[in-house]
């Protein structure tokens, strides 16, 4: 199993960036996907996850409104469109994919079983 993100980059504040997260190896629709993010000296952070069966999403209060989680299972993609982007959006985001994700769990790290490598997200204000 590989997941493989891509789109970090270095924007202004109120800029956008796009990340993607490539699948491989399992059934992508099988997973529920989510994003992280982890700053220095902070603890990993949930952002945004999707259940590919339903197509449902959700958000960290923090990003509520700006960021957008969506997917293509034909491609094995994930997708993070972010928007409106602050300064303390600045992390190494990470995408992951869980086989027993619930409503209970879906913010912590423990219930995911693939993590890709990371791309970093830097804005400057």
């Amino acid at each position: 199993v590989q997941l493989v993100e891509s789109g970090g980059d270095s924007v202004q504040a109120g800029g956008s960036l796009r990340l993607s997260c490539v699948g491989s190896g399992y059934t992508f629709s099988s997973y529920s996907m989510g994003w992280f993010r982890q700053a220095p000296g902070n603890e990993r952070e949930w952002v945004a996850g999707i259940w590919p069966a339903t197509g449902r999403t959700f958000y960290a209060d923090s990003v509520k409104g700006r960021f957008t989680i969506s997917q293509d299972n034909a491609k094995n993609t994930l997708y993070l469109q972010m928007n409106s982007l602050k300064p303390e959006d600045t992390a190494m985001y990470y995408c992951a994919a869980g086989a027993w994700v619930t409503l209970a769990t879906i913010l912590n790290d423990k219930s995911y079983n693939y993590w890709g490598q990371g791309t970093q997200v830097t804005v400057s204000s």
